[in-house]
C-alpha cells in the first residue's frame, strides 16, 4: 500500500480508501460481512474509511462503528452530512442547526467521540458559506471533528467557500470528494485544477464508474451488477451515453490486457495517477470484491498506457454527461432560471 499526505493537513492516508456505502441495506451487506471487509482492508494497509449519515439511513455508520471498535486510533475516519435524513424538512442541508445535531447523531452511530474528516455531502444552495463554515469551525474547535471538507462541489463553489473562509476568518475546507473515473473525466477541466491551487486533498469516489470498470459489464453479456439493479437507467444500452461507455470499456479491456493488468487495476491506477488525487475510494460489497480492488494498491501506469487511455476517453470528457453531480441547480430546475 502507498500513502500520501491529505492536502496540507500532514495526515498520511492510503491511496486506496475504504468506502462504506454498501454496508447495510444498500449493498445487502451484513455486520459480519462488513467487519470482514474492514478487517481485510486494514490488514492490507488501508487506513482511511469513508461513510455518510444517509448511507442506508445510518446503518452504514453503525456497522463501521462496530467494525472498528477497539482500533479507532489507527484509522482516519470520515463521514458526511447534508443529504435528507427522513421527511422532516429541516433534517437536511448544511445549516448550523442541522450540522450540530446530525454530527452528534453520527458520533453516536459510529461509537466515537470525534471524526477526523467531516464532509458536506453536497453544496446546499439554501445556506450561506459563512453559516456552514462558522458551524464547522466551531465543531472543530470543540474537538468533535479534526478537519472538514466538501463533496461533489462545483469548482466555482469550492473557490467561493475558500474566499468566504478567508474573508470571515474561519477554518476552510481541506478536502474535496469528486466523482472521478476513466469514463467521467470532466473534473479534470475545472475541479481538480482548483483543488491543486488551494492545496486540497482529493478523495475520488466511484473510480470504477458504478461497476462499469469492474469487469462485470461487457458487450454481449447480461448486466447483473448490484448497481444495475438499484439504478437500471445507468446501464440502459438504449441511451447514447451508456453505449459510449460500453464501447470505451471494450477498448479499455484490451489496453489492460496488453499491459498485463486487470480492468480494475487499470481503472484505479488511472485515478491515483493524477497528481491532484490523494486516494481513490473503493466500495466493495464482499471480501472477494475488496481483494480484486486491493490488487491495484501498487499499480503504477506507464506513460504509454495513460496515453492509450487518453485516446479512448479524452481528458476532461464525461461520457455520461447527464450523470454529472456538480451541475448548477439552475440548469436542472427551470424555476431557478425564470423570473
Amino acid at each position: 500500500m502507498q500513502y500520501r499526505t491529505l492536502g496540507r493537513t500532514g495526515v498520511q492516508v492510503s491511496t486506496l480508501a475504504l468506502g462504506a456505502m454498501n454496508f447495510g441495506k444498500i449493498g445487502d451487506t451484513t455486520q459480519d460481512e462488513a467487519t470482514a471487509i474492514v478487517d481485510a482492508a486494514l490488514e492490507a494497509g488501508v487506513n482511511l474509511i469513508d461513510t455518510a449519515d444517509m448511507y442506508s439511513a445510518g446503518q452504514s455508520e453503525e456497522m463501521v462503528g462496530q467494525a472498528i471498535a477497539g482500533r479507532r486510533d489507527d484509522i482516519v475516519l470520515a463521514t458526511k452530512a447534508t443529504m435528507p435524513m427522513g421527511d422532516e424538512r429541516n433534517h437536511q442541508g448544511s445549516s448550523r442547526r442541522w450540522l450540530t445535531r446530525e454530527l452528534d447523531a453520527s458520533l453516536r452511530r459510529l461509537g466515537v467521540d470525534h471524526v477526523d474528516l467531516y464532509q458536506i455531502h453536497r453544496w446546499d444552495p439554501a445556506t450561506s458559506d459563512e453559516e456552514t463554515l462558522s458551524a464547522l469551525t466551531d465543531l472543530q474547535r470543540s474537538g468533535k471533528i479534526r478537519y472538514f471538507g466538501s463533496s461533489t462541489f462545483p469548482a466555482y463553489r469550492i473557490v467561493q467557500a475558500q474566499w468566504a473562509a478567508r474573508e470571515n476568518h474561519l477554518s476552510r475546507y481541506v478536502t474535496e470528494q469528486p466523482s472521478y473515473s476513466i469514463l467521467q473525466r470532466g473534473v479534470e477541466s475545472h475541479v481538480l485544477p482548483v483543488t491543486q491551487d488551494y492545496g486540497m486533498g482529493v478523495l475520488a469516489w466511484s473510480p470504477l464508474a458504478s461497476g462499469w470498470l469492474s469487469g462485470a459489464v461487457r458487450a454481449g453479456r447480461e448486466i447483473s451488477t448490484n448497481r444495475s439493479r438499484v439504478l437500471p437507467q445507468r446501464f440502459d444500452l438504449t441511451r447514447p451515453g451508456n453505449r459510449a461507455r460500453l464501447d470505451a470499456v471494450e477498448q479499455l479491456v484490451k489496453v489492460a490486457e496488453q499491459a498485463g493488468l486487470t480492468l480494475i487495476q487499470l481503472a484505479l491506477g488511472f485515478v491515483t495517477a493524477h497528481p491532484a488525487v490523494t486516494s481513490a475510494i473503493i466500495g466493495p460489497r464482499t471480501v472477494e470484491h475488496l481483494r480484486s480492488q486491493l490488487a491495484a494498491a501498487d499499480t503504477a501506469l506507464s506513460a504509454d498506457v495513460l496515453d492509450a487511455i487518453d485516446t479512448i476517453v479524452a481528458p476532461g470528457v464525461d461520457l455520461a454527461a447527464d450523470e454529472k453531480f456538480d451541475t448548477p441547480p439552475a440548469l436542472l430546475d427551470p424555476a431557478l432560471r425564470r423570473r
